[in-house]
């Protein structure tokens, strides 16, 4: 067990020291992916916008809220959800996609965990004008309170590293397990106060914070809409994301000898 540790460490602090390298590999997957459009990954910025709109007019008037509200809130959501969805997605493949990598070069896996996550971060930053434009068209702004967000960011990429590493190993063995997760995030989006707010389950909202999706969203957007999160939802993020470390470190330490064998 101590040479497995030992082994496991040394693989994370092997990926860590060629960050440039994760950087540029992510930066290459964009480009591949938006090869010969003009505007790249910024189509993704428009459909998100245009569906932002769209579905914030629409629910409005569904749900009898005030579109200065709701429209904020929407934005977040469905731009932190989105990166959230696609980056557990992506983490199932982020061992398989790199095989010819993998099979010819002897690399840490850890650096195949942060092209993921520098991936989608990138994709991220485009989404965010998406959020800058629905603040500027309604003149608000969460003032100081948004600054509560930054602690969260952290915890953020510790999870997303953690979910690479273990769905990227597990779904490398059992290749079933892609369509399933796919199957449960798009249950989680229904479940989770995506496109409806929290405060209209009334009562019932108590039970939110039992909704690990919740938490890791709530921790960034509740600042972001210039709400503090309760120290509940911050108890119960911290401790979903110790367990899925936990469990993502005990599942690498085994697999890791194997990853190479399974794909």
């Amino acid at each position: 067990m101590a040479a497995r540790n030992r082994f496991a460490i040394s693989d994370v602090l092997g990926g860590l020291r060629l960050w440039r390298l994760a950087w540029s590999l992510g930066w290459l997957d964009i480009r591949l992916r938006y090869r010969g459009s003009m505007l790249g990954p910024f189509w993704l910025t428009i459909s998100t916008g245009v569906m932002v709109g769209s579905l914030g007019f629409l629910y409005s008037a569904l749900f009898h809220m005030d579109l200065r509200d709701y429209l904020p809130f929407l934005a977040l959501s469905q731009v932190l959800w989105g990166f959230l969805a696609t980056l557990v997605g992506e983490a199932c493949a982020a061992f398989t996609e790199s095989e010819p990598v993998i099979r010819s070069i002897r690399m840490p896996f850890f650096l195949f965990a942060q092209r993921i996550l520098v991936r989608n971060v990138l994709v991220l930053a485009h989404n965010i004008c998406v959020i800058v434009v629905v603040f500027l068209a309604l003149r608000i702004w969460p003032g100081s309170t948004a600054l509560l967000a930054i602690p969260a960011l952290p915890l953020w990429i510790v999870d997303a590293l953690a979910v690479s590493l273990l769905l990227g190993g597990i779904c490398a063995r059992f290749r079933d397990i892609m369509p399933i997760v796919n199957s449960v995030m798009q249950i989680a989006f229904f479940l989770s106060p995506v496109i409806w707010k929290p405060e209209q389950l009334g009562p019932r909202a108590v039970w939110l914070p039992f909704n690990p999706f919740y938490d890791m969203l709530e921790i960034v957007r509740a600042p972001l809409l210039g709400q503090p999160p309760s120290l509940l939802v911050w108890a119960a993020a911290l401790g979903y994301s110790s367990v899925l470390c936990g469990v993502a470190w005990m599942f690498f330490l085994r697999a890791r000898g194997r990853i190479a064998f399974w794909i």
